[in-house]
Order: structure tokens, then C-alpha cells, then sequence
């Protein structure tokens, strides 16, 4: 009996061995990239080339919508109940510039192979667009948020989980309000909630007139630092913003961003039939980016049990550009809060249980331990141990990435390991 119970223990060891060798395989942590992933600003200032090498598998398209047209590039389709993840980059910007750094990361191509991605870029802000003519009016921010319906329905989307950048997230966010049950989960970076006061209009205006629309527009998308110290980063995207994106159309935009309205959110219990939204949300900025107070802000308006706050420091101005492996690392467990789990659909792994009968014959069976990072378990995994240094940590029912629309719940760790619902999570990673 002793050697049959030394077998026993050996045999157990051995396979607990190599399940838990394989749950860490799953639950590293990134290693660092090189921010541009090799591409220098010599490179991006030559994009066209780059982007038209990296963008083989994307269509293109030009949807009507009630506002105009509205050009979308696309890859995959819908799949089952999977959302599509859609895009809308920031003013001054297109999709490409926006978040090709991005989207072209490894880690995250590892992500967003399970979903189709849209990339929704503002009215003539595309590559190679025409000016408009003389006296077009531009869609005010709720009737670009008015017009994203139409790219929903046209390919089908169920729903979608949002990815915006300063003006594009407040569009995404916009369109949230107004057709939340088309939306399933945002992340916003860079918003600033709130509409231009009149100094700010004023600054706005004296700005225009003694800098050009590129300098300009760069105040708006990089930190002072960046700016002071004109990073090859700064050079490049104003070369970019210059020559790639049509100038008269750009100073559309600029100009209705610059004219948008307050976001109308509050916290829920704070007013009286308070606005807020429903979905859940990771905000997402830079230290000491231009948008850092409005994205605080923002974050004191949503529902902390719903909305997660990451503050990515040595990120400046644009994390999804210059910090994407982190970026990729949220995002990630940003759907796993969700229910989704992009690497892998089992969501259960199996470990053995042996028992021996009275006539000396070994019995393995398997039972399912529920993955933690799908429960509500308080315990969040190894990887989001790293990233997060709050207390708290963003974790949901489970659900395979196939599965049904789930529904996301947020839990604090407890030292009894006792799931409540948490504050909003701050991040500094």
C-alpha cells in the first residue's frame, strides 16, 4: 500500500505539474516591444507604403448614412454572437495614423483574429479624400454619432465593444448614450466630456490665427513635454497630419470638436434620473496628457462599478502609439471582464483526481476547476496581478468567447477571498 500510495502521490505531482506549467504559459505578461515595433519616423513619415503592406486583408468601404457618406475599412465577419470591435480615431488624425501601431502589435493581433474589426474614419478625414465643397456643412458630434447605426446595420453587427481616441470617443460614447443596446463595452481614451467654454473657445481661436492647423491640432494630441522636447514621434505625425489628411476638411472637424456640447453624463444617485453609460467602460490616458483632467472627470461621471480608469505612465500623448504592449495587456482583460476569453474558448481547465479500490487498480478522473479570470473570483490572474497596483481588480462570470452575450459584473479582492462590487480601478502601469 505504501507503493501504491507513492505512485499515486509521484502520478498526481507529475500532472499537476504540467497543467499548472501550462496555465502559466497562458497567464505571462507580454515582454517589452519596441514601442514602433522597428518602425522609425523615417518610416512613418513614408506610411502610405507601410500601411498599404500591413492592410492586405482589409476592405474598404463608403456607407450612406442620414448625415453622408462614411468611409469604414473592415476585416472578417460576423461570427455567432460576437461583437465587432469599431474604431473611430481622434481629430487630426485618420484610422491609420490613429491606430495601425496598434492594431499591427502582435499581442494584439492575437486578440482581434477571434473578432471583426471596423475602422470608422470621420467624414473626409480618410486617405486620399476630396475636399468638400464650398459651403458643406459638417455633421455636428451627435449626428457622427447618429450616423454609426448605419455601419452597424449594413454589415450585420449584433452589437459592438467601441474603441475610440479624443474626438473619436466621444463620438463612441455619444452613441452609446443614444443606442446603448448597440453598444456592449467601450474604451475610451483621451475624452474630455465636456464642451468649450468661451475662454476656451477664445484660446481656440487666437491659437488658429498665429499657429498652423497642424501645430495646432498637435496641442491637442500631444503632452507639453512631447511637444517641448519635438520628438521624432511629433515631427513625424506633423508631417503626417500635413500632408496626408485634407486641410480644409480637417479644419471641419476641428472646428465642430471645438464647438461640441457637454456630454450630459452623470453618476448614477448623484442627480435626479441621471444619464450614464450602461456598458462597460475602460477610460484610458497618458501622464500628463492634454486630456488627463478631462478624463478624470469623465471617470467621477460614470458608474465605478462598471467603468475601470488606467493611467499609463511614459505614455504622453498617444498610449495606443507609443505604449501598445500595455495597451494590448489591458485590453485584454478588459474583455475577459466581459466574459469573452480571445485566446482560448475552453473556459475550464481539468485537473486529475486519483483514488485507488480495495483491489489495487488506480481510478483517474478529471474534474473541471472554473478559470478565475472568467469567475467571479476574487483572485485576479498572475498577469493582472503585474498590471494593476489598486486594490481592486475587474473580474466576471464566465462565458467562451462563442458563447452568449454576457453580462459583466465587477468584484474587489477581499482577503477572504469575497467578491464585492468595487470602486472604480485605478491603474498606473
Amino acid at each position: 500500500m505504501k507503493v501504491l500510495g507513492h505512485r499515486i502521490e509521484l502520478l498526481t505531482g507529475l500532472l499537476l505539474h504540467d497543467v499548472t506549467m501550462a496555465g502559466l504559459q497562458e497567464l505571462r505578461f507580454p515582454e517589452e516591444k519596441p514601442l514602433l515595433r522597428g518602425q522609425d519616423a523615417a518610416e512613418l513619415e513614408n506610411s502610405d507604403t507601410f500601411l498599404l503592406a500591413m492592410d492586405t486583408d482589409w476592405k474598404e468601404h463608403d456607407i450612406e448614412t442620414p448625415y453622408g457618406l462614411l468611409h469604414v475599412v473592415i476585416r472578417g465577419s460576423p461570427k455567432g454572437n460576437r461583437p465587432a470591435i469599431l474604431t473611430y480615431h481622434d481629430v487630426g488624425l485618420n484610422h491609420k495614423l490613429c491606430f495601425n501601431t496598434f492594431f499591427n502589435f502582435e499581442d494584439m493581433q492575437e486578440i482581434t483574429k477571434h473578432f471583426v474589426v471596423c475602422h470608422v474614419d470621420a467624414p473626409g478625414q480618410q486617405v486620399g479624400a476630396s475636399q468638400f465643397p464650398q459651403g458643406y456643412q459638417f455633421p455636428s458630434m451627435e449626428q457622427l454619432a447618429a450616423m454609426l447605426p448605419s455601419v452597424v446595420q449594413h454589415f450585420g453587427f449584433k452589437y459592438v465593444i467601441g474603441i475610440g481616441v479624443g474626438a473619436g470617443a466621444y463620438v463612441l460614447a455619444k452613441f452609446a448614450l443614444i443606442f446603448p443596446d448597440l453598444v456592449e463595452g467601450l474604451v475610451l481614451m483621451n475624452i474630455d466630456p465636456n464642451g468649450k467654454g468661451w475662454i476656451d473657445w477664445a484660446a481656440t481661436k487666437l491659437s488658429g490665427l498665429t499657429s498652423t492647423l497642424p501645430d495646432t491640432v498637435l496641442t491637442h494630441l500631444f503632452s507639453q513635454e512631447e511637444l517641448v522636447s519635438n520628438t521624432e514621434l511629433v515631427q513625424s505625425y506633423r508631417q503626417q497630419i500635413g500632408n496626408v489628411v485634407n486641410q480644409a476638411n480637417l479644419q471641419l472637424f476641428w472646428n465642430m470638436y471645438n464647438s461640441r456640447r457637454d456630454l450630459d453624463i452623470n453618476r448614477p444617485g448623484t442627480v435626479p434620473n441621471a444619464k450614464t453609460l450602461r456598458c462597460p467602460v475602460m477610460l484610458v490616458v497618458g501622464d500628463n496628457a492634454p486630456a488627463e483632467d478631462g478624463v478624470v472627470e469623465c471617470n467621477s461621471k460614470l458608474d465605478p462599478t462598471t467603468t475601470t480608469f488606467l493611467k499609463m505612465a511614459d505614455s504622453g500623448g498617444l498610449p495606443q502609439v507609443t505604449q501598445p504592449g500595455k495597451l494590448t495587456e489591458a485590453f485584454k482583460y478588459f474583455l475577459q471582464g466581459m466574459g469573452y476569453r480571445p485566446r482560448r474558448c475552453a473556459t475550464h481547465h481539468m485537473l486529475p483526481t486519483m483514488t485507488g479500490d480495495s483491489l489495487g487498480h488506480l481510478h483517474l478522473s478529471f474534474a473541471y476547476l472554473k478559470d478565475r479570470r472568467l469567475s467571479g473570483g476574487a483572485v485576479p490572474s498572475a498577469s493582472m496581478t503585474r498590471l494593476a497596483r489598486s486594490r481592486t481588480a475587474s473580474l466576471t462570470s464566465a462565458s467562451s468567447v462563442d458563447g452568449s452575450r454576457p453580462q459583466a459584473c465587477t468584484h474587489s479582492e477581499s482577503s477572504e477571498g469575497l467578491g464585492q462590487v468595487n470602486h472604480t480601478m485605478e491603474v498606473s502601469c
